[in-house]
């Protein structure tokens, strides 16, 4: 089982990368989350989960080792295979996702392309305890007024953290960007993770 690969990047796209490792060139599914946060060119090390078929070895790649075990979560609920997890990981950020998991809100997932109510409600019923048990920042995907700024940079603090980033160093990049009152937590997660990653 490939568990991590770290190597070139020799093709990258919206849903796939090809890294080059000792001259092999691995293809790896990955979220459109780390696709936007992938360097433009270099070198990258991933987190891999292989999943074994009859007919085929898929590579599922993940910039974090929290992306790859809340994919790895999100498989283990029925119905919810590979490829929709992953879809899931590129319609809403990790940290999102998991507090509405957390929080129970059911009608926030089912929102998410692909998942209808009754998986929502399944993904909920299966899934809150666990994802309580990792620790869940707290995150909000609604735009920033002036008097939460603040509150919203220490929630992207929080979900930069979560995903593996020194606490200082995500605050240095926190810090730097311009965050207007129309920022929503996405983009400044995104923005973030395409600085950290450099």
């Amino acid at each position: 089982m490939i568990a991590s690969l770290q190597g070139t990047i020799a093709y990258r796209s919206i849903d796939h990368v090809i890294v080059e490792v000792g001259g092999i060139g691995y293809r790896l599914l990955i979220p459109l989350s780390t696709f936007y946060a992938l360097p433009e060119s270099g070198a990258a090390r991933f987190q891999v989960y292989t999943h074994v078929r009859e007919d085929a070895i898929l590579l599922f790649g993940f910039l974090s080792s929290a992306e790859k075990d809340l994919f790895v979560l999100l498989i283990s609920v029925s119905g919810i295979g590979p490829k929709l997890a992953l879809n899931i990981l590129s319609h809403i950020p990790a940290p999102v996702l998991l507090a509405a998991l957390a929080e129970g809100d059911a009608k926030r997932l089912a929102t998410l392309p692909g998942i209808g109510k009754k998986t929502a409600e399944r993904l909920v019923l299966e899934l809150r305890e666990k994802v309580h048990k990792l620790g869940v920042p707290p995150a909000h995907a609604a735009p920033l007024s002036p008097a939460a700024t603040a509150t919203s940079l220490e929630d992207a603090l929080s979900a930069l953290v979560n995903l593996g980033y020194k606490e200082a160093q995500a605050r240095k990049v926190l810090d730097a960007m311009e965050v207007t009152t129309d920022s929503g937590l996405e983009e400044v997660l995104k923005g973030a993770l395409k600085v950290l990653v450099r």
